[in-house]
């Protein structure tokens, strides 16, 4: 028995001592006046010696918050150690879906996230400042967001990787937001087409992005996810989807979450 108690010990002493550390800083936006804050987390050894880190930006769903990626799923203090990486969380307000909006000027999530948080994070921190060693996931809004990013900005984020992402706006046009932030879907039809994930992916079959999303069966945007993953195959847009069971919920994203620090984990070691 005391053998046992021992291991146990032993164990539970060797994961807490291979965690990373949680850091909250706020970053002054200068397109919407005001400092905003984000989570970061870096591996237990970040401090010891001078190497540097690619870093995974995630991305929160609607209604959520910067402090959502560790309340929600603490393990990834024990994924950045793993996959030897820094995690950041940006807080992207309740219904950003981080876009710069047309119709909101106190709503400027595009230009944050790929400007003023990578531009902070890689003067602040020990980062591989390139677009190589720097990628973006997110859940429901968020995996919206983490796809729209990349591909708008492939010189900055080499990968991305969505959970339960709502690939097509029009889907929810009276729902999370979106039109608050887009504008009506009559005056602003251009924005709700091109904005989509489905339809903006047409404007990119050559993408330079390496590209996961996930989807459970049950969620209610599989059906977005499907019609995304065809449209692909059919552009033969290289990209990797999986659908399991599963619906729109935490349970979902901490299975999906280990999966997708992985495929970066791997995309960063094809260039060391």
């Amino acid at each position: 028995m005391k053998k046992i108690i021992l291991l146990i010990f032993v164990i539970g002493t060797c994961l807490i001592s291979n965690a990373g550390t949680v850091d909250t800083v706020a970053i002054f936006s200068n397109s919407m006046h005001k400092s905003i804050k984000c989570v970061v987390i870096k591996p237990s050894n970040y401090a010891r010696g001078k190497a540097r880190f690619p870093v995974v930006y995630y991305l929160h769903g609607y209604g959520g918050s910067y402090s959502n990626c560790i309340t929600r799923i603490p393990q990834l203090t024990s994924y950045a150690d793993l996959y030897q990486l820094i995690i950041v969380c940006p807080d992207g307000a309740i219904g950003s879906w981080y876009f710069d909006s047309p119709t909101d000027t106190a709503y400027r999530y595009e230009t944050h996230i790929s400007t003023e948080i990578v531009g902070y994070i890689d003067s602040h921190f020990k980062t591989v400042a390139d677009p190589q060693h720097r990628a973006i996931c997110g859940l429901s809004m968020g995996g919206h967001g983490a796809m729209f990013l990349a591909l708008r900005h492939p010189a900055i984020f080499g990968a991305a990787a969505a959970m339960s992402g709502g690939m097509d706006l029009t889907d929810s046009k009276t729902q999370f937001e979106i039109a608050l932030r887009i504008g009506d879907t009559t005056t602003n039809a251009k924005y709700w087409h091109d904005w989509s994930i489905i339809n903006l992916i047409e404007l990119y079959p050559n993408t330079p992005v390496k590209i996961l999303f996930d989807c459970g069966n049950h969620d209610i945007f599989i059906e977005s996810n499907r019609r995304l993953h065809q449209k692909m195959l059919a552009l033969k847009i290289p990209h990797d989807y999986i659908e399991r069971f599963g619906v729109h919920g935490w349970d979902y994203w901490r299975n999906s979450i280990p999966y997708q620090l992985l495929f970066f984990r791997n995309f960063f070691n094809n260039f060391k």
